[in-house]
């Protein structure tokens, strides 16, 4: 290809067109985090609502992470044979159908909402954004294009629980869970009529090959650093969610906030994790970003540890919640890199990719949660802040091994 039809190739559309191209994607991802949200946020009733108690009705959200890597790892080739939009719509199916579960009285009820939930949410993102990153083909555009997929996912899980208190005093938390099931069959016609369109729609890009089961996974192993950025992306979710997971507690016993006031801090870690991931996806996403994407993400990697250290060691509530900001930040920064990468380097595998990554961001949520959890029992804040140490530390040491190979040499090891 010429140097000029490189450049042509590789143009970062204006990100209004971005928008309209890939619409349905943006709203089924921030629909996709709604019925976690509404367990989360009306704990109390639903666990009322089933006859059992708070912290039995809480645990079943592992199911969910329990699904979601199982799916994860066994359906992701499928999203490299089947269409991705084909694969979304189905999804979207079977969330609404468990939504319409989840109203059912008792704990069995619940159980099933929460592991058919997880199981959608393992098909939905890889599929959304495999289907955003081929809408445009080539990096840098794809990139963007899968990064602006997760980042209404983020916030989604910002600002989706306020949303859904308004509704809910007038139709309760099972309204919410209908009102969700209905969103989530209408937008399938939507979001099958977009994920038609195969990779490089415009003509700049061939659509990747349809490989057999076990080829998708060995395609994939052989992509140069995609193991590498499989491993950041499980360390990184290890730390980040297991800090969030006790980020409550923390606040209460350090600086004795309430409920309340907790919400302002969380509102604050959940916004800077928004605008981390979207100007991530904006800066990362250029001609030349490969080896500065790399080189962010080490440095945000190592950020976030001092970041960490601070909210647990910090002796006033400022530090601390400006700590929490930043650690937030730079966790959004490494995940719109790691995205951005695999969509670059792993264009013929890129649902595979894409699923694999979903799934080992949900077994780094359940063994960074266990982990510090277990951590905090046995030692306190302390030891659990140094098994979310050592989790950053795995996905650093991983992200450090990666190098910036050349074109030529990623496309010999993709056929």
């Amino acid at each position: 290809m010429r140097q000029t039809d490189l450049h042509t190739a590789h143009r970062l559309p204006s990100e209004r067109r971005i928008i309209a191209e890939i619409w349905p994607a943006l709203l089924a991802s921030a629909l996709g985090l709604l019925p976690f949200t509404v367990l989360s946020t009306f704990l109390v009733p639903i666990a009322d609502w089933a006859g059992a108690g708070y912290a039995e009705t809480g645990t079943l959200r592992g199911l969910a992470g329990i699904g979601a890597v199982l799916a994860g790892v066994a359906l992701a080739p499928l999203i490299g044979r089947i269409a991705p939009g084909a694969v979304a719509a189905a999804a979207l199916l079977l969330m609404g159908l468990a939504a319409i579960v989840g109203t059912f009285s008792g704990l069995a009820a619940l159980a099933v909402f929460c592991l058919a939930t997880g199981v959608s949410n393992a098909l939905l993102y890889p599929a959304l954004s495999t289907a955003a990153a081929d809408r445009f083909g080539t990096p840098p555009a794809a990139g963007r294009a899968a990064t602006m997929v997760m980042t209404a996912q983020t916030l989604a899980s910002t600002v989706g629980a306020p949303l859904l208190a308004l509704p809910a005093l007038f139709w309760g938390w099972q309204g919410n869970l209908v009102a969700i099931a209905v969103l989530s069959i209408a937008l399938i016609p939507a979001v099958l009529r977009y994920g038609r369109r195969g990779a490089g729609h415009a003509g700049d890009t061939p659509a990747p090959a349809r490989l057999g089961y076990l080829a998708a996974f060995r395609t994939l192993a052989g992509v140069p650093g995609a193991r590498a950025l499989l491993l950041v992306s499980f360390g990184r979710a290890g730390a980040f969610m297991g800090h969030l997971a006790f980020l409550a507690p923390l606040y209460a016993q350090k600086f004795s906030l309430d409920a309340n006031r907790f919400a302002f801090v969380w509102s604050v870690s959940g916004g800077a994790f928004f605008l981390g991931h979207l100007l991530a996806g904006r800066m990362l996403n250029t001609e030349d970003s490969p080896a500065r994407t790399r080189a962010v993400m080490v440095i945000s990697l190592g950020i976030s540890l001092v970041a960490l250290s601070g909210v647990y060691l910090a002796p006033v509530l400022p530090l601390a919640v400006a700590g929490t900001a930043v650690l937030s930040a730079s966790h959004a920064v490494v995940s719109a890199a790691v995205m951005s990468l695999l969509v670059s380097r792993c264009t013929q595998v890129r649902g595979t990719a894409l699923s694999l990554n979903a799934a080992g961001m949900s077994l780094g949520l359940f063994l960074g949660t266990a982990a510090s959890g277990a951590a905090l029992a046995a030692s306190g804040y302390l030891a659990a802040a140094a098994v979310l140490c050592a989790l950053t530390l795995v996905a650093l040491a991983a992200a450090l091994t990666l190098r910036t190979p050349s074109p030529a040499k990623t496309l010999e090891r993709q056929p």
